[in-house]
């Protein structure tokens, strides 16, 4: 531990660009994703009194519903156009001008939502949360290969962990402001839904100071020289020599290769505590900590993660998280005979935060940015990124009618995710833990020659058997 610590002092300035590249993290996906719980009453009463005053009617509830879920939605439908967009964006201006330019649109974003209650407009809202989605689908590959690629080897897993702290983070911050003590009311929540706009400001002006992506600067611009002064400016003299030589490394397999082009239930956590029976006025505070305990724990990740590496994370995690939901799908159906279980799957949600911190929530991103070379990262962030926000557009639309239908057997397809997924990273997914791109290019080349061996020894033993039976 003295070590790491030793290390951390070290790499003093390399953790003051994490800390600024995950201040517009903390806003552009955890805050804005935890947000929309706290304003959700003051927005439906919005959208039902800005249709009463132009058009002398109210909206139906089945219609307030379905442009409820409309205004959750468009996040995510503008996350995934984000996405399509990120990989261009990263590989045609770099990193660092790309987050830099998602600031300024995110700012245009929350004027929309700011000002919507002001000009008595619900479309400035549509407008504005699609646009915050479309800088937080930019974002979310954007600032976690960023932050990848700056790291020293030997910070690698903790730095890569970082971009989920301060998803967490954002998360805990926006039911802080949320609770009807700060900004959490009816005549705030603008204020509230736009305040991710002066985080924006801050990482802008303060982003400029520090250097691109050495990786970025060598393999795909070819300025050498800046590769080394940008890892002198980030990681001090002496300490970047094995991490530019591995770059060559990478530089030489990766000659001539172009550039390719390419679950949560964050959403409606208070729907999921009124189903437990609580009471209306403490689901706030339960669902704030919520948000603790996954900070929390994504931050106990960070310091475990270069020690069991990211493979047992994963795997111990996915399988944790769905015996979790097995046990909270059962306690949801016997709250109504007993009591007792709606606190009990109060604690189970809990369990479920702190599982999914501790193991996939930093280990996730700290795979996808080892597992790739620079000329595939960029496409393996947007094919993901495309998976997890139609997961969340899914989730946003479909979720609260899934609920009406078919109650805590909703969970089903969860869990049925969460186990082919631990399934899936057991059978293929080497250990990366303190490995270089092409140790880990190697094992799954091991891997895959391996199960060819295997499939070739079988094809001869059946032939050797038919053979005999012949005889």
């Amino acid at each position: 531990m003295s070590g790491f610590l030793s290390d951390l002092v070290q790499y003093r300035k390399l953790l003051l660009m994490i800390v600024v590249l995950g201040i517009g993290g903390t806003h552009l996906s955890g805050f804005q994703m935890s947000v929309i719980n706290y304003t959700s009453p003051y927005i439906q009463k919005f959208l039902n009194e800005t249709w009463l005053e132009r058009y002398g009617s109210v909206l139906h509830q089945e219609t307030l519903t379905l442009l409820w879920s409309v205004v959750v939605s468009l996040y995510c439908v503008g996350g995934m156009m984000g996405c399509l967009c990120s990989g261009y964006l990263t590989a045609k201006f770099g990193k660092k001008k790309c987050l830099l330019l998602n600031d300024v649109i995110l700012i245009i974003a929350t004027l929309h939502t700011g000002f919507s209650r002001t000009a008595k407009s619900f479309e400035m809202i549509l407008v504005g949360r699609f646009l915050e989605g479309i800088c937080a689908g930019i974002h979310l590959g954007t600032h976690v290969q960023y932050a990848g690629e700056i790291s020293p080897k030997k910070l690698r897993g903790f730095i890569n962990v970082t971009s989920s702290v301060f998803f967490a983070l954002g998360k805990t911050v926006a039911r802080i402001l949320g609770l009807r003590d700060l900004l959490g009311t009816e005549d705030r929540w603008n204020v509230l839904l736009s305040f991710s706009g002066l985080v924006a400001l801050i990482q802008l002006l303060f982003l400029p100071f520090f250097p691109e992506s050495p990786p970025y600067l060598l393999l795909q611009k070819g300025d050498k020289a800046g590769c080394l002064k940008a890892m002198k400016q980030l990681w001090g003299e002496g300490n970047y020599h094995t991490e530019f030589e591995d770059l060559m490394k990478e530089k030489a397999i990766t000659k001539g290769t172009k550039i390719m082009n390419v679950l949560e239930i964050t959403f409606y956590t208070s729907e999921i505590f009124q189903t437990a029976n609580l009471q209306e006025s403490i689901i706030p505070y339960v669902s704030l900590g919520v948000s603790v305990s996954e900070l929390i724990s994504v931050i106990f990740c960070s310091s475990i993660i270069d020690r069991f590496g990211r493979r047992i994370l994963l795997c111990g995690g996915y399988l944790l998280m769905a015996l979790i939901l097995v046990l909270l799908e059962t306690s949801l159906l016997l709250s109504d005979q007993f009591l007792w279980m709606r606190y009990c799957s109060v604690v189970l949600i809990f369990l479920f935060i702190i599982a999914y911190g501790i193991g996939p929530a930093g280990a996730v991103s700290s795979v996808t940015n080892e597992i790739f070379t620079l000329s595939t990262r960029a496409s393996a962030f947007v094919i993901g990124g495309i998976v997890i926000w139609l997961g969340l557009t899914f989730t946003g639309m479909i979720f609260p009618f899934a609920v009406m239908l078919l109650g805590p057997f909703c969970f089903l397809i969860f869990i049925a995710v969460l186990i082919i997924s631990a399934i899936l990273i057991y059978l293929f997914l080497p250990e990366t833990k303190g490995k270089s791109i092409s140790e880990i290019t190697e094992e799954f080349k091991t891997r895959q020659f391996k199960k060819k061996r295997h499939q070739a020894v079988e094809v001869n033993a059946t032939e050797e058997k038919t053979f005999c039976t012949k005889l």
